[in-house]
């Protein structure tokens, strides 16, 4: 059965599109908020050298700077004033999120509806300063260990480091919000997507230039474009895929009519987290490397360096975590926005309920059960976008770009752009067609 986002996309056209002022508004004011963040990643941190630097990041960029590179949309390699990203809020997320389900105060909070909602993001927002603070400062220190990379090294330096590093990423946390308050999509996620999109030319062209040179051979090019194409049809399929649990509604009667019984569904998506277990398990594997640059000035750091290292992309101890995490945030994720019993509950108010199942607890172990078995797939499947490519990247060093975390969060974000985009549309039409029932009854 084609869903209503799949059959407004088989009769969309545009001057339906050019007809909705307000979606047009938000996808203007999101391409702007883009365009600002694209901006901040090429305004230097002051007081660095940036030849100096450059020639540093050079060394560096194999390991899990690469990758922290990446999510920061190029701004490490820049050291520029927003080269701490959006990580630091993720990570603050991953923290109260867990905190929530072991606090009972902040559990009471979650179940407290928006108003709730708004302590605990403000709750996450005084973590991101916190963490982004200590993430500034170790980055201040490994700015100071590099020879020649900052010109006047100190303690202003480093408070001024950790001043407009922690204000760039509070600054895009605050316009994530308001990308997802007055934009189209999850603000976020169009972040992390837009700085990992700004790299794609360049690590295309890097990738052929290694072909070009021979270090790469054409069948292994050849490879990786068609394992690329391969990804992302296999993330267009699962990100669609759900388990339909068939609901039925008994005749019941209203006033002195009588409503004939109906059905409906209850889809269960595959993959409930979305593009969050990726994220958070790399926001995680970045911790050692910021706490090893705090640590650079002293012998005590020896045991970090060492972790830092087993923990470089591509490791085997850096593949066996990730994609432990993955697994472990795909279940936690989907614990967290899919309530088994508040859904039962629900089913058992409005008179509904699944053949074969009472309703309320036995419903819920039932929506509980088959939950946990998809997760599992979906899990499985994660696990598999993200390590496949990332054993190909080790062994013929192509750029991050090609990895499946990239390709999945490029994918995904896209597909509910587009999803929301349609239903703004959608929404759009309905208001068009009411007008116009309001229009026929007023002149009969």
């Amino acid at each position: 059965m084609a869903s209503a986002a799949e059959q407004l996309a088989a009769n969309l056209n545009f001057s339906a599109f050019a007809k909705a002022e307000e979606l047009k508004k938000r996808i203007w004011f999101t391409l702007g908020a883009l365009l600002v963040y694209r901006f901040g990643t090429y305004v230097p941190l002051p007081g660095i050298n940036p030849e100096a630097f450059a020639q540093a990041f050079g060394q560096a960029q194999q390991g899990i700077v690469g990758l922290f590179n990446m999510f920061s949309g190029g701004a490490v390699e820049r050291m520029a004033i927003l080269a701490l990203g959006i990580m630091p809020y993720i990570s603050a997320s991953i923290i109260i999120q867990l905190l929530t389900s072991v606090v009972p105060s902040l559990e009471q909070l979650k179940k407290e509806g928006e108003q709730g909602r708004k302590v605990i993001n403000q709750y996450t927002r005084y973590g991101t300063v916190v963490l982004a603070t200590f993430q500034a400062y170790g980055i201040a220190i490994g700015l100071e260990s590099a020879a020649n990379v900052v010109v006047d090294p100190g303690w202003f330096f480093r408070i001024s480091a950790v001043i407009t590093l922690v204000g760039g990423t509070m600054f895009l946390m605050w316009l994530g919000e308001q990308i997802t308050a007055r934009g189209i999509g999850n603000g976020i996620s169009l972040i992390i997507f837009a700085g990992i999109v700004a790299g794609l030319p360049s690590a295309v062209a890097s990738t052929l230039e290694l072909g070009r040179q021979g270090a790469l051979a054409t069948p292994i090019i050849i490879g990786i474009i068609l394992l690329s194409i391969v990804v992302i049809a296999l993330i267009v399929f699962m990100e669609r895929a759900q388990r339909r649990l068939l609901i039925q509604y008994p005749k019941r009667n209203v006033g002195n009519r009588m409503f004939e019984g109906n059905t409906s569904f209850l889809p269960l998506k595959l993959n409930t987290a979305g593009v969050i277990p990726p994220i958070f398990a790399s926001s995680l594997l970045l911790v050692p490397a910021t706490l090893s640059g705090l640590g650079t000035t002293g012998d005590e750091s020896s045991w970090l360096t060492t972790v830092t290292a087993l923990l470089g992309h591509g490791q085997p101890l850096y593949m066996l975590l990730y994609a432990a995490l993955i697994v472990f945030f795909c279940f936690f994720y989907t614990a967290i926005v899919f309530n088994p019993s508040d859904t039962a509950d629900n089913l058992k108010k409005h008179g509904g309920f699944i053949p074969g199942f009472r309703p309320g607890e036995r419903t819920a172990q039932y929506i509980d059960y088959v939950l946990t078995r998809i997760t599992v797939v979906g899990a499985i499947y994660i696990v598999l976008v993200c390590l496949l490519p990332e054993f190909l990247i080790s062994a013929t060093g192509v750029p991050f770009y090609f990895g499946g975390t990239s390709l999945l969060i490029i994918v995904s974000v896209t597909m509910d752009t587009v999803s929301q985009i349609q239903g703004h549309l959608l929404a759009h039409q309905y208001e068009g067609l009411v007008k116009k029932a309001k229009l026929r009854g007023k002149r009969r």
